[in-house]
């Protein structure tokens, strides 16, 4: 036996799949809470309030949903428009039954000194505005 303790990966996206997988057992709605600012993270602006943004993450209100180790990934609408979202783990700070709370909160990580692994490429690689997104600052933009 060694003296040296293992490094493990992070217990959070085992614990996601598993909390999200009771809910959905149990026949409620999970909700997905995300630091909007944390590096990384990708959902429409318009849907962002105080610096978060709450996702119904329920199978019947999204599309391609995967939750990976080091994202979460799915299309949904907004306001009748198709999006792609990117959510890195560790900008998720909680995921819980709609209809009664249920769930679980996980501690805030720092979102700007490791960068998160680099998501799957988005559709339009613009912002809208025919230029490539600036990096810096949060990353958020409306995907088209």
């Amino acid at each position: 036996m060694s003296d040296t303790p293992a490094t493990m990966s992070s217990n959070r996206p085992y614990l996601l799949r598993a909390i999200y997988d009771w809910i959905s057992d149990n026949g409620l709605t999970p909700y997905l809470l995300v630091n909007a600012g944390f590096e990384g993270v990708r959902v429409p602006a318009h849907v962002v309030k105080d610096g978060q943004v709450v996702l119904n993450i329920a199978m019947r209100a999204v599309a391609n949903l995967e939750l990976g180790n080091d994202w979460v990934n799915f299309s949904a609408r907004f306001s009748g428009v198709s999006h792609t979202v990117h959510v890195p783990v560790g900008a998720v700070l909680a995921l819980y039954a709609q209809e009664n709370g249920q769930g679980m909160m996980f501690p805030a990580e720092e979102g700007g000194e490791t960068p998160p692994p680099t998501p799957p490429a988005p559709d339009d690689t613009t912002d809208g505005e025919g230029e490539p997104p600036k990096r810096g600052a949060p990353h958020l933009r409306i995907v088209k």
